[in-house]
């Protein structure tokens, strides 16, 4: 499902596979507290719509009304140029950290130049998986106490957007000349991911078997760092395209 009536101006807010109705509806409270209302829902365990949501909201229930739905999180990512994972456990990828203040204030910083942003929360039980995080542009890490490090899901939702709006009063403009291209969005990444992984599964470089899916992780993970255009997109697919008619030539 696409949202495309959504105002880009804001940074969209997606709970990835979150388990408990009341903590989503907390966590609408909590965006509206700061004036964020784009909410994006990846796989819900109890369904949609839910009543224990709803009655958690308060009122904040117009989010939930408005909020969309997806089946799994590329979709829910497809039309970001930048997404931000929160995390508060160190993870075995290659990702830039930022803290929820400098991570906002990059945010402010990017949608001011139009483009679109989101920011992941994972489920309440043990966060976001190294799947999500690959797709991920960089990691927001919360400085917690190390021995109780788990945020309550509404409360990771609360920190994010008090420093959304602590930042946008601070934004300073950073001007990038595309010469006569745009940014390449999730769903362009995601489709060249997918095109890369192919003609490496065709090739045998996944082996052994027991590795692939580590190896596919690291992969996406190395294209989620690239700042890449739809002109960079382009050019990398047509380069695996006639490789395999040099290959079929040869």
């Amino acid at each position: 499902m696409n949202d495309t009536i959504e105002h880009p101006q804001i940074p969209a807010f997606v709970l990835v596979r979150p388990q408990m109705g009341e903590n989503i509806g907390a966590a609408a409270r909590a965006m509206w507290n700061f004036g964020l209302d784009r909410m994006r829902i990846v796989a819900p365990r109890d369904g949609w719509p839910n009543p224990s949501a709803v009655a958690m909201a308060s009122g904040a229930g117009r989010l939930l009304d408005d909020a969309v739905v997806y089946d799994d999180l590329a979709s829910a990512v497809g039309d970001a140029a930048f997404v931000f994972a929160t995390t508060a456990r160190d993870r075995d990828l290659t990702k830039p950290v930022y803290s929820p203040e400098a991570a906002m204030a990059k945010a402010a910083q990017m949608i001011s130049e139009g483009r679109r942003v989101a920011v992941l929360f994972g489920p309440e039980r043990a966060g976001l998986e190294n799947d999500d995080i690959s797709r991920a542009n960089a990691i927001v890490s919360v400085p917690v106490n190390p021995a109780f490090a788990s945020l309550n899901l509404a409360q990771c939702v609360l920190l994010m957007g008090y420093e959304w709006m602590r930042a946008q009063g601070d934004v300073v403009s950073e001007q990038v000349e595309m010469a006569g291209t745009n940014w390449a969005d999730h769903s362009e990444i995601e489709h060249l991911a997918r095109h890369f992984e192919e003609r490496l599964d065709t090739a045998g470089f996944f082996y052994p078997d027991h590795k692939a899916a580590s190896m596919k992780v690291n992969l996406r993970n190395m294209w989620s760092r690239l700042p890449l255009t739809r002109a960079d997109v382009q050019t990398l697919h047509g380069t695996l395209r006639q490789m395999v008619r040099w290959k079929e030539r040869g």
